[in-house]
């Protein structure tokens, strides 16, 4: 399993190529929530979001052989672009396999870092079908938008920087998708601080995390029908363990309850984020009464929003 050594050592090694964003306030929100919270705002990072954090650790650890061979991934956009830049920025060549439902503005984020793009169907089975064809026609290298250790790692360096810039947190709330960004998170605050709960939220569309702690096992999700496209993968076998250990609990969230924390941040902060981090806030609402008078880190964890297309454009 990942240790808090291995998240120090890829803070290290990637702290020349991303920001180190900022933690922001609002009043409003903590009247609203009866909680002081404290949201580290990774829509302001590389690419747009968190993913360039996981990405760039794993691309400055592969060897000049590796790059050679060319990058291939799958990707709902965010982990796709930031892939894209940290190769391109050591001279490689990156394959993103995205589904065709992807929001423009992520499939454009790719483009404009290099990334070439394959599309596939919008189910789990297609994406890794497109992948493993593509791997065999060119073999390329692939690095695993949340199954793989140098992204979990990476993606640990945001509840790193949370916790350092932020002391004396009783809780952080994670978005949850594959797993690597709670991943990551559960393994720094249970080394760093065991005092720390770390939640997860979850859509109600997109549960199998969820879903697969009650079982025991890991659960396919049943549908991905939900606005928070960054939020549709399987959960990670790598990732799966770390949940089962450390989660305090992944709360579920309906696409309505998404939407209006969307808002809410938009309105009350000024801020642009995704549904895909918004759904932090929302479980923060959902459960006022668990979360009452504590400190709490949320983490908004990108800002790739099609603003055509905004989920209370036509509500």
């Amino acid at each position: 399993m990942i240790t808090l050594k291995d998240i120090e050592k890829a803070h290290d090694r990637i702290r020349p190529f991303i920001h180190r964003t900022p933690i922001l306030t609002n009043s409003s929100l903590n009247e609203l929530s009866g909680a002081e919270l404290f949201f580290k705002c990774e829509n302001f990072q590389k690419a747009g979001s968190f993913k360039i954090r996981g990405a760039t650790n794993a691309v400055q650890l592969l060897s000049e052989e590796d790059l050679k061979k060319g990058i291939a991934t799958t990707s709902s956009g965010n982990h796709g672009a930031a892939l894209s830049m940290a190769v391109t920025r050591r001279g490689g060549k990156t394959h993103v396999v995205m589904p065709h439902n992807t929001p423009k503005i992520k499939v454009e984020n790719v483009k404009r870092n290099g990334g070439e793009i394959v599309w596939c169907e919008t189910s789990q089975e297609s994406r890794e079908g497109v992948l493993e064809d593509l791997v065999k026609k060119n073999g390329s290298e692939v690095i695993h938008p949340y199954n793989d250790e140098r992204i979990i790692a990476g993606q640990g360096t945001c509840a790193k920087e949370l916790i350092e810039d932020c002391p004396d947190l009783d809780i952080i709330v994670s978005p949850v998708s594959g797993g690597g960004l709670i991943g990551g998170t559960l393994i720094m605050a249970n080394e760093i601080e065991e005092k720390i709960e770390v939640y997860g939220a979850e859509p109600s569309e997109a549960d199998d995390a969820f879903r697969s702690l009650v079982a025991g096992k890991i659960i396919p999700n049943k549908t991905i029908n939900t606005i928070c496209d960054g939020l549709r993968a399987q959960i990670g076998a790598l990732n799966f363990p770390i949940l089962k250990e450390f989660v305090s609990e992944i709360i579920t969230i309906t696409e309505e309850e998404v939407i209006d924390a969307m808002r809410m941040v938009w309105e009350r902060m000024k801020l642009i984020v995704e549904p895909s981090c918004s759904i932090t806030l929302a479980a923060v609402l959902k459960r006022k009464a668990k979360f009452s008078n504590k400190r709490i880190g949320l983490i908004l964890s990108g800002g790739n929003v099609d603003l055509n297309r905004l989920p209370w454009s036509s509500t």
